[in-house]
């Protein structure tokens, strides 16, 4: 069905009007939204955990313990105090505790140890940090490195591991004074102010900490829940953790938007998914990554498609799993998108064509932009004057978002990182005038004639062999109906004496299945042409995620096809027999292909 620009437009306007109610100079934050709940619906569920419910009420006297709990341990409005607690209502208590006494929530990795924790910590300046007692050994690796940081326990009922320089909060919960939280405590708060920083989940190095403020977080649920016409009859599934921003803003705006209720889960499980959603009358959730793949791996049930969902809206869904997963489910709406956590752009397909991030009917009414980018050479393509070259429909351009600073306006803004320098080197200047700037997403896109906008890969996950362009993007959708595989990974590795880097697929297998060398290579030879087939493939038991379900890739090519780094089984292309075979180095002999060097 086509849909007109215009008829585009009026949708994307719906979320554009809710969006852009807040302003960076307004003093309603969203600490006030929780408070106005709480009073105009006190006995309204807010969290369904479990065998638990928590109304606002109680969400809200709950986190004003935590809150006093804060200031007497000596923090103060605009400070940072740290919440590092996995999906459960205490996360909620500790960070909506935090912005109600005017101090910014830095969420922290509940997978995060070592360095990664330290840095995470520092880079906040957190003065405080709400330790879920199921990441206690986490945080006791580095405890010894981090000595001014007040630290409270926060048992799960559970898990009682309590650090040894830390304090269970529950007694100091019932220390702190029954009053009312002192006036004005957050008059100084505005619409620009942190709420709070969020980790990016990069797939390599120590993550950056993106800002999240208040007039951010409120406009994003304002204008979903205009878009997509939500109400307090809705019922949010949180599968996602919400120390990301896919749950933490996207999810709980929303929902607090729509005065909705919100099943939380601790965990994302497959095989519990569409139980959860029958059992709670769930109509709206969010997927990123693998997901969509996970549930549609399942074994089929003759009840699938007896279910209250609705809506679905997340990003990384290719076009096949899309498809079967209506086919499979329903008449589910889909609504993928592109952006990122720290993004002053973003795009959403509010037509639900299957394979599209979006669409920008009018550019005119976008501050996104796709740059010409070089593929062969690695770097945007310039003029003769040495500005940018905007992408045309078909090519391959990296997304950037153009930087505004308008008084009164949120849109546009790059409220960018606690860390200047990482900032400023996600800014582009002079693109295509003198003075401009641009936020650089990293992501390569394309689009169509019809201005819809196709995802093609992350900046250097693509790569180059045989005088060719690989996606790894297009080549891992292409192979996602092979059935055995639970997930396919592809990435490009050295070879030695070969310019580019060659395709290796690291394959999960559905429990019980058997990697078939022949099967896969004639999957292969009917879905890519031949550069773009995987040279070699990796038998992984585990597929390497990041907590939002993202694969890494990075590791994976340092190890390369080296059987000695790691206990995978490995297979190589062998194309006289249209076939996979185990490694051997007669089998790399045969396609002239000399034994992997490891970098040092």
């Amino acid at each position: 069905m086509t849909v007109s620009r215009e008829e585009t437009q009026a949708r994307l306007n719906l979320q554009g009007a809710g969006a852009t109610r807040h302003t960076p100079e307004q003093s309603y934050t969203v600490s006030d939204r929780f408070e106005e709940l709480a009073e105009v619906y006190p006995d309204k569920t807010f969290l369904i955990y479990q065998n638990e419910t928590v109304t606002f009420s109680q969400l809200n006297k709950k986190a004003s313990q935590y809150s006093k709990l804060a200031l007497a341990g000596g923090l103060k409005p605009g400070d940072t105090g740290a919440v590092m607690i996995e999906n459960r209502p205490e996360f909620f208590y500790a960070w909506l505790g935090l912005a109600k006494a005017g101090i910014t929530a830095a969420l922290i990795n509940t997978q995060a140890r070592g360095a990664a924790l330290s840095h995470a910590l520092q880079e906040t300046s957190s003065k405080c940090l709400f330790l879920g007692a199921e990441c206690a050994d986490l945080y006791t690796s580095v405890a010894d490195t981090i000595n001014e940081i007040r630290v409270w326990s926060v048992s799960d009922g559970e898990t009682q591991n309590i650090p040894a320089n830390a304090e269970p909060v529950e007694p100091a919960l019932e220390t702190v004074s029954r009053n009312v939280l002192p006036e004005g405590l957050r008059k100084n708060i505005i619409g620009e102010t942190p709420l709070f920083y969020v980790f990016t989940s990069g797939t390599t190095g120590l993550p950056k900490a993106a800002i999240i403020s208040h007039m951010r977080w409120l406009g994003v649920g304002d204008g979903w829940r205009k878009l997509l016409h939500m109400t307090d009859e809705d019922v949010f599934y949180c599968i996602l953790p919400l120390f990301h921003g896919a749950a933490g803003m996207s999810l709980v705006s929303n929902a607090l938007s729509s005065n909705a209720s919100i099943v939380l889960k601790r965990k994302f499980s497959a095989s519990r998914f569409w139980e959860d959603v029958r059992q709670h009358n769930v109509t709206t959730t969010q997927y990123i990554g693998e997901i969509c793949r996970y549930l549609v791996n399942q074994p089929e049930q003759d009840n699938d498609k007896e279910h209250t969902l609705k809506r679905m809206t997340g990003a990384g869904v290719s076009t096949e799993i899309w498809q079967r997963f209506l086919e499979r489910f329903g008449d589910v709406e889909i609504y993928e998108g592109w952006g990122a956590t720290e993004a002053n752009c973003g795009i959403i397909n509010v037509d639900c064509k299957p394979g599209s991030v979006g669409r920008i009917p009018f550019k005119d009414k976008s501050n996104l932009r796709l740059v010409k980018y070089d593929l062969e050479n690695d770097c945007h393509v310039k003029d003769e004057n040495g500005f940018h070259v905007e992408a045309e429909a078909g090519d391959v351009g990296e997304a950037l978002g153009m930087i505004l600073n308008i008084p009164g306006l949120a849109a546009g803004r790059f409220e960018g990182y606690t860390n200047a320098e990482a900032t400023e080197n996600k800014i582009l200047r002079n693109v295509f005038t003198e003075g401009d700037a641009w936020f650089r997403s990293g992501d390569l896109l394309s689009r169509d004639e019809e201005d819809y906008y196709y995802f093609v890969d992350r900046i250097g996950d693509t790569f180059r062999w045989k005088s060719e362009n690989v996606s790894t993007t297009e080549v891992s959708d292409a192979l996602s109906s092979y059935d055995p595989a639970e997930l396919i990974n592809i990435y490009g590795v050295a070879v030695p004496g070969h310019e580019g880097r060659a395709g290796m697929a690291a394959i999960q297998l559905k429990s019980g299945e058997q990697f078939d060398g022949k099967a896969f290579y004639h999957k292969a030879m009917r879905a890519l042409p031949h550069y773009a087939m995987p040279l070699f493939i990796r038998i992984a038991e585990q597929s390497d995620l990041t907590a939002t379900f993202k694969l890494r890739k990075v590791d994976l090519q340092k190890q390369g096809y080296c059987p000695n780094s790691f206990k995978d089984e490995l297979y190589v292309q062998d194309v006289i027999e249209k076939t996979y075979v185990k490694y051997s180095t007669d089998a790399l002999q045969k396609i002239n292909i000399k034994p992997f060097e490891k970098k040092a």
